[in-house]
């Protein structure tokens, strides 16, 4: 398995890093990747810090898979940089969870089920902590707003839509479709006089750094109905702020709660019309993918950049939750019912199902670059 890794990583990394240096140079592409960077740092850590909980020393704290590109020795830890910039793990000394019949010197599978389910969910309880303090101090921000200029925002346009073809970008202010007017207007009666009108031109007024303009643009049939492949917001400009007060933190914990919720329930329903295969491929976004929205949510100011990062140390924690194999979600579901079973499976059909989830994985990990790399050259 190690093996199988090792070329899966060599084959990735190259991919991957080849595409980046030639499509996002300078501070636009840098800024992202220190988020995902910094978030990957953060869910490792979490295991991090589960393992030293139980008193188990830590072999390697690696940000990337596959071969070792520099890092140093920190007591017993190697810290390291591996090749492939998509994930990161942490190997306890003298064993590995993904490998069952690796030899356990220092007792982790001997461990009560509590903490190993502790160790699984660190990196996941991590990630959900994150976002929390991240999206509290947006909501805190946001409390001490006084004066603000409301505004229909773009913050997507899928790329090789009707929107983008037509000229939409992504920062433009929506002021008005046809005679509907933003703000004002409800977008569920907006969204309905698209879908309406597949194949007709539609006038879209807005406001592009402070210029006003108006794009022509056509909806597209798809599924019987008219789509143009953009999302807007209301988002509201501060003008004004006054001083920060105590209770500021706990309008921004509200704040912090709904919103998670709320995106909560977003995450899952994506992934329901994903295993259903109602959802569009514009609509997933891998490593790539999310270096340009990043660098794009960075110019639109430091508020937009921190929710962002919120949102993906969200949905990092959800996704990792889930019960695939290879996954922290899977690895504690095979303990949870050994637990119910009173008995472990065989180490064989455990490096299996291992092996299995992660060759699953990889797959997924390959369709979402490649669904990435073609869409840059839309």
């Amino acid at each position: 398995m190690n093996r199988l890794r090792l070329s899966l990583s060599f084959s990735f990394a190259i991919i991957t890093l080849s595409v980046v240096a030639l499509t996002f140079p300078g501070v636009g592409f840098w800024g992202p990747v220190l988020m995902l960077g910094g978030l990957i740092f953060l869910h490792e850590g979490g295991h991090f810090l589960a393992a030293k909980y139980m008193g188990m020393p830590v072999e390697v704290f690696s940000l990337g898979f596959g071969p070792r590109l520099l890092g140093f020795k920190w007591r017993e830890t190697d810290v390291r940089l591996s090749a492939l910039p998509l994930g990161g793990y942490v190997k306890l000394a003298g064993f590995n969870p993904e490998e069952p019949g690796a030899e356990d010197p220092y007792g982790f599978l001997k461990q009560p089920y509590g903490k190993r389910m502790l160790f699984y969910s660190g990196g996941i309880l991590a990630n959900l902590a994150t976002t929390l303090i991240l999206f509290t101090l947006v909501g805190a921000d946001q409390a001490r707003v006084t004066k603000v200029k409301e505004s229909w925002t773009v913050i997507q346009v899928i790329p090789g839509g009707a929107a983008e073809q037509g000229g939409l970008k992504v920062g433009d202010e929506l002021r008005g479709i046809a005679d509907m007017a933003f703000p004002g207007s409800e977008w569920e009666a907006a969204v309905a006089y698209i879908q309406a009108r597949p194949g007709q031109p539609l006038p879209f007024r807005i406001t592009r750094e402070g210029q006003p303009m108006e794009l022509p643009l056509t909806p597209r049939l798809d599924d019987g109905k008219g789509r143009l492949g953009f999302m807007p917001a209301p988002l509201s400009t501060p003008l004004e702020r006054r001083a920060y007060r105590p209770g500021d933190v706990l309008e921004g914990g509200r704040f912090a709660v709904a919103t998670s919720w709320r995106m909560s329930g977003q995450v899952f329903g994506f992934l329901k019309r994903l295993v259903t295969f109602q959802a569009r491929s514009a609509e997933v976004a891998g490593p790539i993918g999310i270096i340009q929205q990043g660098s794009r949510a960075a110019k639109s100011g430091w508020d937009v950049f921190l929710f962002m990062c919120g949102a993906i140390s969200l949905q990092l924690a959800l996704l990792n939750a889930l019960p695939i194999p290879a996954l922290d979600g899977g690895h504690m579901a095979l303990l949870t019912f050994e637990k119910l079973r009173r008995r472990d499976l065989t180490l064989e059909l455990k490096e299996k199902i291992l092996t299995g989830g992660f060759l699953l994985l990889a797959s997924l990990m390959a369709l979402v670059i490649f669904l990435d790399l073609m869409k840059l050259k839309k």
